[in-house]
């Protein structure tokens, strides 16, 4: 398998529903482009948000997705937190966590979303260290970039 693409998206602002409706919009697009998709969030009340989120941002959009509390599922995108098992490989991880997900390197493209809160910022500079530190050149798209 190739090595991951890797694309941070810089958000102008710290609105945390500014970041989740940006990280809809991208899973919707590859969602279009029938992509399989995970979505990782560090715990259940952020999966919550995000999974009725999902539902929610567009009065135009369905994207069908579920859940995955570790065992297999068919849906194209999957909503997952910290512990779940990852699958053997897909096409997109979009990660809303604050670390780097185990399994990133199974995924052909991995999203990161910053946003301009200061933790979350430092957070994110981290993850990007780490994927050069991986020998991956991640590409930086600032504000107003469309996923």
């Amino acid at each position: 398998m190739e090595r991951p693409r890797v694309d941070f998206y810089v958000l102008p602002t710290a609105d945390t529903g500014a970041r989740l409706r940006f990280a809809c919009r991208l899973v919707e697009k590859a969602f279009l482009d029938e992509r399989r998709v995970r979505v990782r969030l560090d715990g259940d009340d952020e999966l919550t948000a995000f999974d009725d989120l999902l539902w929610t941002f567009s009065d135009r959009s369905f994207v069908p997705h579920e859940r995955c509390a570790g065992e297999a599922t068919t849906a194209p995108v999957v909503l997952a937190g910290v512990t779940t098992p990852d699958p053997e490989q897909g096409d997109l991880l979009v990660n809303l966590g604050t670390e780097v997900p185990t399994g990133w390197s199974r995924y052909a493209r991995i999203a990161e979303i910053v946003d301009a809160d200061g933790a979350r910022r430092q957070l994110g500079r981290r993850r990007f260290r780490y994927y050069r530190d991986q020998g991956l050149e991640p590409a930086t798209h600032e504000s107003g970039s469309e996923p």
